[in-house]
């Protein structure tokens, strides 16, 4: 790496932490949008939401670019993804634009795998896998979609990402590492 790189790097290391900083900022006002909207459809919530969801693609990205990963942001950045994304759940679930046995088993699954990973001590160092990032997108993408309409066809989407979840968390835990990993997050 050139000094000019080493220059940059280290001038924007902190990019990834402050992202996943905002996206934790962000459930409060976003849930308060999503409460507060006539049967969950909120373009200001679902904005919000798409936002924090996509800083949680960029934070990682640029985490491993940049060479920056940190123990926050090891241990916050999962927590903000599963705080937004479980927020979101209970919300639609309230609203009854998502019945509440979808989302059980993705409200589950964080439950689970929280135990999972803290009995094997491994929660500030769970390597992601690719279904299971997969999952998250489509989980997110419905949850914004279902946010956008009042139309029922989001929630197919999201049906697809619970099924991919569901076998995401399976290799987490057949796995004694957390996963097969891809790359850290």
């Amino acid at each position: 790496m050139g000094p000019i790189r080493g220059l940059y790097t280290d001038r924007v290391a902190w990019l990834p932490n402050v992202l996943t900083a905002a996206r934790l900022a962000a459930v409060a006002p976003f849930a308060v949008l999503l409460a507060r909207a006539d049967d969950a459809v909120s373009a200001g919530a679902a904005a919000l939401f798409a936002v924090a969801a996509f800083t949680d693609f960029l934070d990682g990205y640029l985490a491993r670019r940049l060479g920056s990963n940190s123990r926050f942001g090891r241990i916050a950045d999962p927590l903000a993804d599963r705080l937004l994304i479980d927020v979101a759940l209970v919300l639609l679930v309230w609203h009854q634009r998502l019945e509440w046995w979808l989302a059980v088993p993705v409200l589950m699954r964080d439950v689970l795998l929280a135990a999972l990973f803290r009995a094997r001590h491994i929660e500030g160092d769970v390597q992601v896998n690719l279904a299971g990032k997969t999952a998250t997108a489509m989980i997110m993408l419905a949850m914004t979609l279902l946010m956008l309409t009042a139309e029922p066809w989001p929630k197919a989407l999201y049906v697809v990402g619970v099924g991919i979840s569901v076998s995401a968390a399976i290799l987490y835990y057949r796995s004694p590492e957390g996963g097969p990993a891809s790359k850290p997050s």
